[in-house]
This record gives structure tokens, C-alpha cells and sequence, in this order.
């Protein structure tokens, strides 16, 4: 796991986010518009978060998702901040913020859209 001196270091975007609790904006990120198969890990800490299985184009310009790959790999906390009730997730390895989770995904796959900054991801590609 990086150490937020290497983070701010390597990459002061991730670390604004991650850290912060910042987000890119939307259409900018690596993985908004990806289609490829694979893994896509904590950048932080490499913990495996989401499966491009439950990825899908919600028109937001963030990469988004009907559920985590491994639940006890995401924590979800309340956030108040700028005023607005949301639920933040976070990645219960190292504390990154990764996103929100939403109420707006999918109704035939349980209905949660998690808006995950691009910037805090890697994605280890299948085959």
C-alpha cells in the first residue's frame, strides 16, 4: 500500500480524491467508457473492488456499477457534505475514497449505481 507521502507524490489527483474526498470531473476519467473484461482493483492499496461483469453506461461520466466484487473489500458511510444526502464508499482496506453509491442503477439488477472516480481505480484486464 502506498503511503499518502508516495500518493500526493505519484499522483496528486489520486491523492485529492482518495484522500480528500475530492472527484474528477465527469468524462475525463480512464475508465468511464471502458468495455474490456477484467478486475478493477484499489488504486491505493490493489484490493479487488469491482468486475467489469457489473459495469454498465449510466450516462453520468463516471465509471459505474450494480455492485462491488467483493462486499467485504467496500465500506459505505454516510455523507452530508455540500448539503446533499448521499452514501459515500470507501475502500475498507485503506480508506480511499472511491465514489458514491446511488439509488438509481439498474431496476433488474437491484437497483445501485456506484459512481466510482476513475483516478481510483486499476484495472487488471481478462485473457
Amino acid at each position: 500500500m502506498k503511503s499518502d507521502n508516495e500518493l500526493k507524490a505519484e499522483s496528486p489527483e489520486l491523492y485529492h480524491i482518495a484522500r480528500e474526498g475530492g472527484t474528477e470531473p465527469a468524462f475525463t476519467g480512464k475508465y468511464w467508457n471502458e468495455h474490456g473484461k477484467g478486475t478493477y482493483k484499489c488504486a491505493v492499496c490493489g484490493a479487488k473492488l469491482f468486475s467489469s461483469n457489473t459495469k454498465f453506461d449510466s450516462g453520468t461520466g463516471w465509471p459505474s456499477f450494480t455492485e462491488p466484487a467483493n462486499t467485504a473489500h467496500v465500506e459505505l458511510r454516510p455523507d452530508t457534505s455540500y448539503g446533499m444526502n448521499r452514501t459515500e464508499v470507501i475502500c475498507k482496506n485503506c480508506g480511499a475514497h472511491l465514489g458514491h453509491v446511488f439509488d438509481d442503477g439498474p431496476a433488474d439488477k437491484g437497483g445501485k449505481r456506484y459512481c466510482i472516480n476513475s483516478v481510483c481505480l486499476e484495472m487488471e484486464r481478462e485473457g
